[in-house]
């Protein structure tokens, strides 16, 4: 099992609207305050002094939770801010003109909005692509069937995860090896001299590359690459 650890995460989106994605284990009492305290000091630190109130970012807080937050029966829960009518119960809502200020038809949009995902009481079965994701978040587990843009790329990364320490490094060096070979052939071409062709099949050469892998990279002759690869013929 991967090791689950509190992480938090800011993303501002192409329209400035900021995110806050909050990872959280451990069960705290006063979350909802921690919920609270992290829009604020984000729509603080996202305005300077002096600026117009229009200025304030809108700001999203999704909350992955993996402990009991509340009394509740469902595993996502979206909150926001409204105003209702103490006496007839209405609901406060904008203006043609105070739209076209705000850009936006509705009070809560203009106020932060909150995402509360409850791990823990999702019950594996994935209805759409958001289940896919908390499927993901549960069981570390991603389905072959799972359409959910990015997905591809959380499951390479989950793999990585679970690899122990010797095989991360091994990995590790693989890929810089990668790097390297990539880095020696390309910067061959580029010159187009003999000798850094010449040089990079020797490189090639000393970690492991077949004399056949080198001289397809590099473009080399047979004479040449012979040179540097040469037959063994006490066999």
């Amino acid at each position: 099992m991967v090791e689950r650890r509190l992480s938090v995460a800011y993303v501002k989106l192409d329209n400035g609207e900021l995110v806050i994605i909050e990872v959280q284990v451990n069960s705290e009492s006063d979350y909802f305050y921690r919920m609270l305290f992290g829009v604020s000091k984000a729509i603080v630190e996202h305005i300077k002094e002096g600026d117009k109130y229009s200025k304030i970012k809108k700001v999203y807080s999704v909350n992955i939770l993996y402990f009991d937050l509340g009394h509740c029966s469902d595993y996502i829960y979206h909150g926001t801010t409204s105003f209702t009518g103490l006496n007839d119960n209405s609901s406060l809502s904008l203006n043609d003109k105070q739209q076209e200020f705000y850009k936006r038809e509705c009070v809560y949009q203009i106020h932060p909005e909150y995402y509360l995902i409850k791990v823990n009481q999702f019950n594996d079965i994935a209805k759409n692509t958001l289940d896919e994701w908390i499927y993901f978040l549960k069981n570390e587990e991603i389905k072959d069937s799972f359409k959910a843009k990015g997905m591809l790329e959380a499951k390479e990364k989950l793999d990585y995860m679970k690899l122990s320490e010797p095989e991360r490094q091994e990995y590790k060096k693989y890929l810089e090896n990668l790097m390297y070979q990539e880095s020696m052939v390309d910067s061959s071409f580029r010159d187009g001299k003999i000798e850094g062709k010449i040089e990079a099949a020797k490189k090639m050469k000393e970690i492991g590359l077949t004399k056949e892998i080198a001289q397809k990279a590099t473009g080399l002759s047979s004479d040449e690459i012979n040179r540097i690869f040469p037959i063994d013929i006490s066999n």
